[in-house]
């Protein structure tokens, strides 16, 4: 079962390679781009679209991991007050049951 995953990932590989190879072919024409700040030089268009889609999921990722190490904060967090509400929980049990 394990083989399968794999080869079903490196099939999707080998397609997204294909179709960034394909795109790269059809959009050779260069083009500058120009920021509000600055003016970067001339390069291919299919350049410039795969840098932004590269940096995108760049951004992605960071944002996608900020709201994780929040969350497993908050998880820790909560861990810590189960446990202390557990052992106040057993202390008030044991006394209740000496009286």
């Amino acid at each position: 079962m394990r083989w399968i995953r794999r080869a079903l990932i490196a099939i999707l590989l080998l397609l997204v390679l294909a179709f960034g190879l394909l795109f790269s072919l059809q959009n050779v024409q260069s083009v500058p781009l120009d920021l509000v700040a600055m003016k970067l030089s001339e390069r291919p268009l299919a350049v410039w679209l795969l840098a932004a889609f590269a940096l995108g999921g760049l951004a992605g990722l960071a944002a996608g991991s900020l709201a994780l190490v929040k969350l497993q904060a908050n998880r820790y967090r909560l861990r810590r007050r189960l446990e202390a509400c557990e052992r106040e929980l057993s202390e008030l049990r044991g006394s209740a049951l000496r009286h």
